[in-house]
Order: structure tokens, then C-alpha cells, then sequence
């Protein structure tokens, strides 16, 4: 089942003529449902209407805060995934025209998935990683937001499943290291929480939001937002990825270098404390 503009169907041509599938002109958001909620909705929300901002989408006056709920919870409530679940609305300019649209109104179609574990956990006790250098990220608005054009993430997704290693580091044109192909980065050293700003290229992620937010109440840490060299990799003390789905992911190992895990393990902690909070 999908919900397609609001009507939840079994069938829908989405192909011929979308403008997703023929130029990637799509923006999505991917959310966690926990018991009937979305986490972390009105970062979702808003992110959402920025990106279809910034590639000049009209957005629809019905597409209010209530209605992009309504429309990720009702499919999922029919497809009795209510109580965990992640569900992802890519919202699409209409077709016609060709690299110049007709107009700029759009469609929008809502997934939704199982989801194993409700609660946030560290899936992987041994996580290693590595640099991908054959394309590198552009330092512009596009690559901050969340839009169908994913290839470097794709094609780095294959690398390292070719290599066996469980996911890259990407590097924007200034050889930077940015973030990982499915979230952003962290790195610990010292006492020092380091994140690459967004000005660097990296995704706008809602949960680099709440992890910022999370790890400025801590005393003994203190949080930088600025650029990280592949040479400071070898130095850090901790690396991990975060994301909506699956939280934390300490990373354990970078080439020859093994890493801690206990800063990420409290903050994963302290997160779902808040979610259950809230």
C-alpha cells in the first residue's frame, strides 16, 4: 500500500513522465514512527518546506504541519505499523516539460516500512569504515538537503559492500571529511565533540539536530561545529554516525586505528530518556 496526494491505494503509474524518476527533481524525508508518533516531527517538517524552497517548488496551502502527519500516520495505521515503523514522503514536481517544467505544482507519495526495534540501540558492536574518494561532495545548498539525486551515496554504498567494510566516509571538494553515506559525523577528541558544519557540504540531519542539542547539557564536553581532515580521523578518540532510523552507530575502526565507544553509548542513552520524555 501506498498513500499517493492523500488516497491510500494498492495501485498507482508513477513512472511514465514523473519527474523524480527522470530527473531526480524530488525532495523526501524519511521519519521514525514510535507508537503512534513521528519523532522529532516539526524538524522533519520544516526541513521538508525548506528543501522544496530552495529547488522552487510551490507548496501547496493545505500542506500545513497537521497535514504531512496525517498523511505519514494514516498509511501506517493501515498498514498496521503503527507502533514502529520508519515512512518516507518524496514529494515530486508534475509532470511535463523537460529539464524546464511546465510549472513548479507538485505530488507526493508516502511509504512505509517495519521497523525491527522501537527504541534507539547500537546495532553493530564492530562498525569499520573508509575514506570514499572516487566522487566528492559539492560545498553548495543543494547537497544539504534530501533529494532523490543520492549517486554518490549509491555508488559508495556499493564500494563498500564490495570491500567489505559497513559503510564510507565522504569528502567534499576541499578534501574535507563530511559525513557518512547514510548520516552525519561525529568525532570526539578529547574532550572536544566535533561536527562538520553545514556550510561543508554535509545533510541538515534532524538527528545531528538533537545530538548537538543533547551533548551541549553535558559539563565535560564541549561541542564545535567545524571542519574535519581525513588526518584528523587517525587522532579522534571516538567517530560515529547519526541518523533519524537508526540513532547512533559508533564507528570502531578506520584503517589501522580502533576507537572508543563510550561517549556515543551515553548520548544514545540520554536520547531515548528524551524520547520517552516526550
Amino acid at each position: 500500500m501506498i498513500n499517493f496526494n492523500g488516497n491510500i491505494t494498492s495501485e498507482a503509474n508513477l513512472l511514465i513522465g514523473n519527474r523524480g524518476f527522470l530527473y531526480g527533481d524530488s525532495v523526501f524525508e524519511t521519519v521514525k514512527i514510535l507508537d503512534g508518533k513521528i519523532l522529532f516531527l516539526e524538524d522533519h517538517y520544516f526541513r521538508l518546506m525548506s528543501a522544496m524552497r530552495i529547488v522552487r517548488m510551490q507548496i501547496p496551502m493545505n500542506f500545513t504541519m497537521e497535514y504531512f502527519e496525517e498523511q505519514l500516520l494514516s498509511l501506517a495505521a493501515a498498514e498496521n505499523l503503527s507502533a514502529s515503523s520508519r515512512a518516507r514522503i518524496s514529494v515530486y514536481r508534475n509532470e511535463g516539460g523537460f529539464y524546464l517544467p511546465k510549472d513548479n505544482n507538485v505530488s507526493f507519495l508516502v511509504t512505509v516500512q517495519p521497523l525491527e526495534n522501537s527504541v534507539y540501540r547500537i546495532e553493530k558492536e564492530e562498525y569499520e569504515v573508509e575514506l570514499y574518494k572516487d566522487f566528492v561532495v559539492a560545498k553548495h545548498l543543494l547537497s544539504t538537503i534530501k533529494s532523490s539525486n543520492r549517486m554518490i551515496n549509491v555508488t559508495g554504498s556499493i564500494f563498500a559492500d564490495e570491500n567489505g567494510y559497513d559503510n564510507c566516509l565522504l569528502i567534499n571538494d576541499d578534501k574535507n571529511v563530511i559525513e557518512a553515506l547514510n548520516g552525519n559525523l561525529f568525532m570526539l577528541m578529547g574532550n572536544k565533540l566535533i561536527t562538520p558544519p553545514i556550510s561543508e557540504g554535509c545533510l541538515n540531519g534532524v538527528m545531528r539536530k538533537q545530538i548537538l542539542a543533547l551533548a551541549k547539557k553535558i559539563e565535560t564536553i564541549e561541542v564545535e561545529e567545524t571542519p574535519i581532515s581525513p588526518f584528523d580521523l587517525q587522532k579522534a578518540d571516538e567517530l560515529f554516525i547519526t541518523n533519524v532510523i537508526r540513532g547512533i552507530q559508533p564507528i570502531t575502526k578506520y584503517r589501522k586505528k580502533e576507537y572508543e565507544t563510550k561517549t556515543a553509548k551515553d548520548l544514545l542513552l540520554r536520547l531515548n530518556a528524551q524520547i520517552r520524555l516526550s
